[in-house]
């Protein structure tokens, strides 16, 4: 059998929009010590969870990170995708044109109008498809992404284009921390109305950061999955959000990720420290790849959104509630004509 659940998605089951309701999302109930499936919404969070659980949720800020622009000489289309910067402030991007790019070639980048709005200098291509570049404006690099950036989009919605309302909805309520390229899309669908409802169920929170990088969607391509070049994010963990989790595991609760993000940095930092279960405040990359076999340190529970096959995420899923299960509670999804991947449906597993 393969490591990896196999599913046919029909098409209209991709949702293109978030519902009007975040809150009104379906809501699969997986649990594992019972082996069962039960059907809920968002909105019954505050019923589901127990008094005392932690959730953790993921600080992240999506940046309008996608570039469009044309190719100085030529006037060839241009897309971009803004990836970080250097230390020395050149911007990391990866790109794509018709015909080869050169060194030193100039792009202008658009703004949202479609109007020239300034210059980018491509520097050299540094590997696996990413470019160091140069823009002529002095402005920092996420106030100039604010004025010309779009919201990058993954290629299932609507072809990647964005509408006016992607702007909020692409969004958690609770985004800080800018520097994700992705959306951590379990967080979506929280509202501040759900949040505090929950918060008076007498569920604690605590929050992470992990900046989503393009590598999240990247799909398997290999038949061993060892051999897969898992991709680095950067993410931190606060010597007060270690705190208070490792206050909840030594009361006995639990601690229940919001999303594969979250279950990333808790999973980190806890192989980090081969003493005990306790976790230590931490900041860097990770490129922990979690899949079956897998044995949870950090986190009892996690929410997340449905994933595409052969991608890390969803072995991850499987490592955490076992691989038939979540086979059946896929093939369940689509039987019930739940709403897939980044503003679909999600899924709780207990």
């Amino acid at each position: 059998m393969e490591p990896w659940i196999e599913y046919t998605l029909p098409p209209e089951l991709v949702a293109q929009e978030p519902l009007n309701r975040r809150v009104d999302a379906r809501l699969m109930l997986v649990d594992r010590k019972q082996g069962t499936i039960e059907h809920h919404h968002i909105r019954d969070l505050p019923h589901l969870l127990r008094p005392s659980d932690r959730l953790v949720l993921n600080d992240t800020k999506v940046i309008p990170a996608q570039l469009r622009g044309l190719r100085t000489k030529t006037g060839g289309r241009w897309q971009g995708l803004f990836l970080g910067t250097t230390g020395a402030g050149e911007w990391k991007i990866v790109c794509k044109t018709r015909g080869r790019l050169q060194p030193l070639e100039k792009i202008t980048l658009l703004d949202r109008d479609g109007k020239p709005a300034t210059q980018l200098w491509l520097l050299e291509q540094v590997g696996d498809g990413e470019w160091l570049a140069r823009p002529e404006s002095e402005l920092p690099a996420l106030e100039l992404l604010d004025q010309l950036g779009r919201v990058p989009l993954p290629p299932y919605i609507r072809g990647g284009q964005m509408v006016d309302t992607d702007v909020k909805d692409y969004q958690t309520v609770f985004a800080r921390s800018p520097g994700a390229v992705a959306a951590p899309t379990a967080g979506l669908h929280f509202t501040a109305d759900l949040l505090k409802a929950i918060e008076q169920s007498g569920v604690f929170f605590s929050s992470v950061t992990l900046h989503v990088g393009r590598g999240t969607f990247r799909p398997i391509d290999v038949e061993d999955v060892s051999q897969h070049p898992m991709h680095s994010e950067w993410a931190e963990l606060t010597e007060v959000a270690a705190r208070e989790i490792n206050a909840s595991r030594q009361a006995g609760e639990r601690v229940i990720a919001v999303g594969t993000t979250v279950t990333r940095v808790l999973e980190s930092v806890a192989t980090k420290n081969t003493e005990g279960p306790q976790l230590d405040s931490w900041q860097g990359e990770t490129d922990l790849f979690i899949r079956p076999p897998y044995q949870f340190r950090a986190v009892d529970a996690m929410l997340t959104n449905f994933h595409f096959p052969r991608t890390t995420l969803l072995l991850l899923v499987q490592a955490l509630g076992g691989s038939e299960l979540i086979r059946a509670a896929y093939e369940e999804a689509i039987r019930e004509e739940y709403r897939f991947y980044s503003y679909g449906d999600a899924m709780l597993i207990v």
